[in-house]
């Protein structure tokens, strides 16, 4: 059995801690891990085989997904890289295809990498009884015994009660209320996870079936692929043509092997800050909280500091969420909504929509600390051993003073040792680079001067981590 974790989402909907280019997989929502590397141990525990994950990303995000991979001691099988979004679709094509590519016409076990699921033990069994079906050609998915009725989600019908696999009768969107309380009271419909499981082969005939405009768009974005380091980019000209179009409208709503298996194991998409909260350990006024903060006659409420002490007095049914750069206030049951804000935030091209202040990159991170007219400080953090890219810029100047650790620093072609407390300047339009030989990470303060201080003033000439005339123009 071969996972493959679908990790392509923005998570608009948990702004302010989720951002375009650091989305909530890759948060620490609710634990220690993020909820990619969740998603990682998590089969680790309920499927037999080594973990060697198919993951399916976009470009911007491939660093985060191999340093998360690396730090849990993960080697996926293949990171596929998206130049564009265009749904599950695509994405599952694009895993079948490079299982059975590489030899492995095995059973697919696909999971999104953004969900939570309690019970382990449940889930397991719930795989094992869609191990046969799909064994014999069904693609299988996992509906979620439904708690109370959702209007958030899409819902599965089959034809009997009872917790047994069977085939689906229908796919049915989101409902009103009063539609989903019948659903519940009916109890043959499901909320639909978004998890399956399919041999390869009956996946790719399905496809071919169903969806040949989309396999065809993915064959060629795959007979296109090149690989950069541990990623396989995807063609990106060729991908874009492929439809922006779900698995389920593709495949699932119009195929006759679509198994039902239902899965009752403290399921949750995070899907909204409501949802968080749902998860969430609370006090005995259900008052959920992370980070410094203090609350006073207040209920139902859902609080995140990251950065300063929060307090929250006099508030019922309430989501406070504080970063560094921003802070968000939603009345509960429209935390749907935030997702509106930052459709807001990318119409007038607000960075709080696409980054956060403090932003990581494949060699350390850096923060900005403080900008004004024509000057912009930042603290950059530079691991051990790494580089960033061989580098100019036609419209700032650079001022690095080290903090702690040591950098070794190019400019002009001249390389110099920098130790704390030492510092040099980069004039515009020279050459330069910075790396860290040391043992420890780097800690540097850079000040920059000049008529344009934008992220995509940066002529690169070589870059280790494969940054080279590619359209990522948003890290030094």
């Amino acid at each position: 059995m071969i996972p493959v974790i679908l990790s392509g989402g923005s998570g608009s909907r948990l702004w302010p801690l989720s951002r375009a280019l650091h989305p909530k997989q890759f948060l620490n929502i609710n634990a220690d891990q993020s909820l990619f590397q969740t998603t990682l141990t998590r089969l680790a525990k309920v499927i037999d085989d080594p973990i060697s994950p198919i993951v399916v990303s976009n470009e911007d995000h491939r660093f985060l997904v191999a340093e998360q991979c690396r730090s849990l001691g993960i080697k996926p099988s293949a990171i596929l890289l998206e130049s564009v979004g265009r749904n599950t679709a695509p994405a599952i094509a694009a895993a079948t295809l490079t299982a059975i590519n590489i030899g492995r016409d095995e059973l697919l076990l696909v999971l999104p990498a953004d969900h939570v699921i309690h019970d382990l033990s449940a889930l397991k069994s719930a795989i094992e009884i869609g191990i046969p079906e799909a064994e014999k050609g069904d693609i299988v998915t996992f509906g979620i015994i439904p708690s109370k009725p959702e209007t958030g989600y899409g819902y599965i019908k089959v034809s009997e009660v009872g917790a047994h696999a069977q085939a689906a009768v229908a796919f049915v969107e989101k409902p009103n209320l009063d539609t989903a309380r019948k659903y519940l009271e009916d109890g043959r419909y499901y909320w639909n996870s978004g998890m399956f499981l399919f041999k390869a082969s009956a996946m790719l005939k399905e496809l071919q079936t169903y969806a040949p405009e989309v396999l065809s768009a993915v064959e060629m974005a795959l007979n296109g692929v090149s690989t950069d380091l541990d990623f396989q980019r995807l063609s990106p000209d060729a991908f874009a043509k492929a439809p922006d179009i779900s698995i389920d409208y593709a495949v699932m709503e119009r195929s006759s092997k679509v198994t039902v298996v239902p899965l009752d194991a403290g399921w949750n998409d995070v899907g909204s800050w409501s949802a968080v909260w749902e998860i969430a350990e609370k006090d005995q006024s259900g008052n959920a909280s992370r980070g410094d903060v203090l609350i006073e006659n207040t209920s139902n409420t859902y609080i995140h500091a990251e950065h300063r002490l929060v307090s929250v007095v006099g508030l019922k049914d309430v989501i406070v969420v504080e970063t560094a750069d921003a802070v968000m206030v939603a009345a509960k049951d429209k935390a749907q909504d935030v997702k509106n804000i930052v459709d807001r935030l990318k119409k007038n091209y607000r960075p709080e929509a696409t980054s956060h202040r403090k932003v990581y990159r494949p060699w350390g991170a850096y923060d900005s600390i403080d900008y004004g007219d024509r000057y912009q400080v930042k603290r950059i953090t530079v691991a051990p051993g790494q580089k960033l890219s061989v580098q100019m810029h036609h419209h700032r100047a650079e001022h690095w003073i080290v903090v702690t650790g040591t950098a070794k620093v190019t400019i002009g072609g001249e390389d110099i040792l920098l130790t704390e407390n030492q510092s040099t300047y980069i004039p515009v339009g020279i050459v330069h680079a910075l790396e860290n030989p040391g043992k420890i990470p780097l800690e540097m303060i850079e000040v920059q001067s000049g008529s344009y201080l934008g992220e995509d003033d940066i002529v690169r000439f070589s870059d280790r981590y494969g940054r080279v005339n590619t359209s990522e123009t948003v890290a030094p």
